[in-house]
């Protein structure tokens, strides 16, 4: 008999029911590297970026993370390009609160007005009539965080937005945020090598919150021969990335990585890490590695957008 994940193998990660009406495959996709270079204009290759995105639907992806910036609007184009008509069991996530000026730049921008301009974009360039997760990108520091979620619950009762989560936030932003609307999700940095969203992530599971890790592969000198990692790496078929990927999935059944790509080798890669398991004694050692100091989350979010 053949395994159901044989030809799906991202069923294996297990699902996820996002605000008690999604229900979604935990090891998803994140379509940030689609553009160009500094996450910015065309991919040089669009007709593989089309390719990745149905690539990843074939593969049991059922939840593919983007956002307005990203190009901008260029990964959402894409997606409505490869994928539209939408399978019913496709969740598409975007995100607003992000402007862009240039390759590189990303300044937080969460004006009302600004944010109900945005979704509307985004509903045209999905080609959809409403948002299944609509993600806050940045809390904006220059606007009440009453006035920024006040306008997605607006646009949420109007019928354009199913599910509001937020992105790299404290336990106390989520928590002022709870008080204003209904969070589903959050999105912070968050990997084997940046642990700083630790408690965020204990938070997240005991509220039954999604918490979707970005830059879930980063192994840094963990991979570094002799390295955590390279030890483990020997009694396994899987590499660094995947090993990285299952100690995520294992860490909380409310974690949705969403590992990114603008290949299709990486892609089949990534998604196989959804039947790579950890022994215990493997996951304890990889548990065990030292996270960085609180506030780590933010220094890495600067360096990565700096660099892009």
């Amino acid at each position: 008999m053949v395994s159901p994940t044989a030809s799906r193998p991202a069923a294996a990660s297990g699902t996820f029911t996002l605000g008690g009406d999604l229900p979604v495959h935990r090891l998803g996709y994140g379509s940030m590297q689609l553009p160009g270079p500094g996450v910015w204009g065309d991919p040089k290759d669009p007709d593989e970026a089309v390719r990745v995105l149905r690539r990843a639907v074939e593969l049991g992806v059922t939840l593919i993370d983007t956002a307005d910036s990203y190009g901008p609007f260029v990964a959402e184009k894409l997606i409505r390009e490869a994928l539209h008509p939408y399978p019913d069991d496709l969740v598409i996530a975007t995100k607003a609160g992000l402007a862009r000026t240039k390759p590189g730049t990303w300044l937080p921008l969460g004006r009302p007005e600004y944010l109900r301009q945005q979704l509307e974009l985004s509903l045209r360039h999905l080609g959809v009539e409403r948002i299944d997760l609509f993600q806050l990108h940045r809390i904006d520091p220059k606007v009440p965080l009453a006035d920024q979620l006040g306008e997605l619950v607006a646009l949420q009762k109007e019928g354009k937005i199913r599910h509001i989560g937020l992105s790299q936030v404290t336990v106390a932003q989520l928590e002022a945020a709870r008080k204003m609307a209904t969070i589903v999700s959050v999105q912070n940095l968050y990997n084997l090598s940046d642990r700083s969203s630790e408690k965020l992530v204990d938070y997240a599971e005991a509220h039954q919150i999604a918490f979707i890790p970005w830059f879930p592969m980063a192994t840094g000198e963990l991979a570094r021969p002799g390295g955590p990692l390279d030890d483990i790496v020997k009694g396994h078929t899987a590499t660094p990335s995947q090993l990285a990927l299952a100690w995520l999935l294992r860490r909380s059944p409310v974690m949705l990585p969403i590992p990114g790509t603008a290949s299709i080798a990486h892609l089949e890669e990534n998604v196989a890490a959804a039947e790579v398991s950890l022994t215990d004694e493997e996951y304890a050692t990889l548990s065990g590695i030292s996270a960085p100091a609180e506030g780590g989350a933010v220094q890495g979010i600067t360096r990565m957008f700096r660099r892009r």
